[in-house]
């Protein structure tokens, strides 16, 4: 069941709402992690509280120092704005934590010293034997705190001899480890199931578990909002506020996207990150609007949602606990209708990446009310206008001929050609689709037929904008060109 947190209780504890979001730089973040900073960020806004960016950058071997950038300009591109953070700077920095060793050693000693943490000397040989030993015995994996009864002068031997070494965290055989979880309840760990985890690793890096409690607390973060597989991981940072003496956050656990398959999101099923999505020419309120309502079903009838009204609308109470799956075929269609919403000049401007380089602004002007409505992405604009720029190579003869004999195909056509010398200028579009139909009675042609015998002659395709539109930006001289290429095909 969902839990509704205590205002009262929140102010109790820390002035302000203080969330955050910790992404490691190991590479850049496909579309639905994205998800959990948006949900934090729209949870900030809506309680006036503070939205904070810090990097988790501890994991050296997976390091990528190029996908940084890449992460903060996610952030930027989508308007998910950060109040402290990288770049910016704010009262809790530096927000990068290998720049803050120092303060995780200091922790962990403090630790040690009040013997809740101790020094392990194990070698990764020993570690070794001891897991396959596990799994032989059909042990679940863990380490058999074999350092943990060292005497002082053991250890302070073992320090002076430099001899490698983590800290552990002295995890309590007894009790359990509770909270009530914003999204998923009430939820328990027996202590004696967990691992004496490791705190500071050999290179003097912190683990993930030191390096999230250490900086939640130090920056005062009243509320962990991310997802529900770092459920397990809980018990874990409950222990260490406990070790420590400090205050507790809240914790609530998003729903966990998932692929078709059922199997967690990953770029295999086609998840790829905000900034590709960008290149493909998806606009970014499209982007936010679908993430936001993976696992979170607001109180309100569109679906279609700026992002001042998803501030408004949120609340944890709506955020599902059932996992979403990912669905790329809801993204094309949240990104028609934005683009639909657009009127032609900031289209326009949208469109420049995606031009043609021998289009002018003229043309692309005239050309965009005719495919505004087929654009699925703005990357499809030249797939859907070529045919404005070059004419037509080759026709198919199928398409041309739509189930008629050469001989009267031709007549139509020649019989078009002639339609359209005659007509008065300026061309109207109306006046010439008056026409056809008229020229499609006098051959007992269906006007379809017809139809489709002069959008093919003109644009080589059986899909395109309307028809007689088309031909007014394309104008009579091409127009004419293009039918009288047609003729020649079909006359070999």
């Amino acid at each position: 069941m969902s839990i509704h947190f205590n205002r009262d209780k929140i102010q109790d504890m820390n002035d302000e709402i203080r969330v955050r979001i910790a992404p490691s730089p190991t590479g850049i973040p496909h579309i639905g992690n994205t998800r959990t900073a948006l949900f934090n960020f729209l949870f900030a806004k809506k309680n006036k509280g503070k939205f904070i960016i810090r990097i988790e950058d501890t994991d050296r071997e997976r390091y990528v120092p190029e996908s940084l950038p890449k992460i903060l300009e996610i952030f930027r591109w989508l308007g998910i704005v950060w109040d402290e953070g990288p770049e910016i700077g704010g009262p809790y920095a530096p927000y990068v934590q290998s720049e803050r060793l120092e303060l995780y050693q200091k922790y962990a000693l403090e630790l040690v010293k009040k013997n809740r943490a101790y020094y392990c000397f194990c070698s990764s040989e020993r570690l070794a034997q001891m897991r396959k030993d596990q799994e032989i015995k059909h042990l679940p994996p863990k380490y058999d705190r074999h350092c943990r009864s060292l005497t002082k002068e053991e250890v302070e031997k073992n320090l002076d001899e430099k001899k490698p070494y983590v800290i552990r965290l002295k995890v309590p055989n007894i009790g359990k480890s509770s909270w009530d979880d914003l999204i998923l309840g009430h939820i328990e760990f027996e202590n004696k199931l967990l691992d004496d985890q490791i705190l500071i690793k050999s290179d003097g890096f912190p683990t993930y578990h030191l390096g999230v409690v250490v900086d939640d607390y130090l920056m005062k973060i009243s509320h962990v909002l991310r997802g529900s597989e770092w459920v397990s991981s809980t018990p874990k940072h409950i222990l260490l506020y406990e070790a420590f003496g400090w205050n507790k956050p809240f914790w609530g656990h998003l729903p966990v996207i998932l692929g078709p398959d059922k199997a967690k999101l990953s770029k295999r099923h086609g998840a790829d990150s905000a900034l590709w999505y960008r290149d493909q020419g998806y606009l970014p309120e499209a982007i936010l609007n679908a993430i936001a309502l993976w696992g979170w079903v607001p109180k309100v009838d569109s679906e279609l949602l700026s992002m001042e009204e998803m501030i408004g609308l949120f609340d944890l109470s709506d955020v599902t606990q059932t996992n979403p799956i990912f669905n790329p075929t809801k993204i094309d269609w949240f990104n028609g209708q934005y683009i639909r919403k657009k009127d032609s000049t900031k289209i326009y401007q949208l469109l420049k990446p995606f031009l043609q380089e021998d289009i002018n602004e003229e043309l692309a002007k005239k050309i965009i009310p005719l495919v505004q409505d087929r654009l699925v992405k703005l990357s499809d604009w030249q797939e859907l206008t070529n045919f404005f720029i070059h004419s037509p190579e080759t026709y198919t003869e199928k398409d041309l001929m739509q189930n008629h004999e050469k001989s009267s195909v031709k007549k139509v056509l020649e019989r078009g050609i002639n339609l359209f010398n005659s007509l008065k200028n300026p061309w109207q579009h109306e006046e010439w689709e008056l026409e056809i139909r008229k020229l499609a009675d006098d051959f007992g042609f269906k006007h379809a037929d017809v139809f489709q015998i002069f959008r093919v002659a003109v644009t080589g395709k059986t899909a395109t904008p309307p028809l007689f539109e088309t031909m007014e930006v394309l104008g009579e001289e091409e127009v004419v060109k293009r039918i009288k290429s047609a003729l020649k095909s079909i006359i070999g």
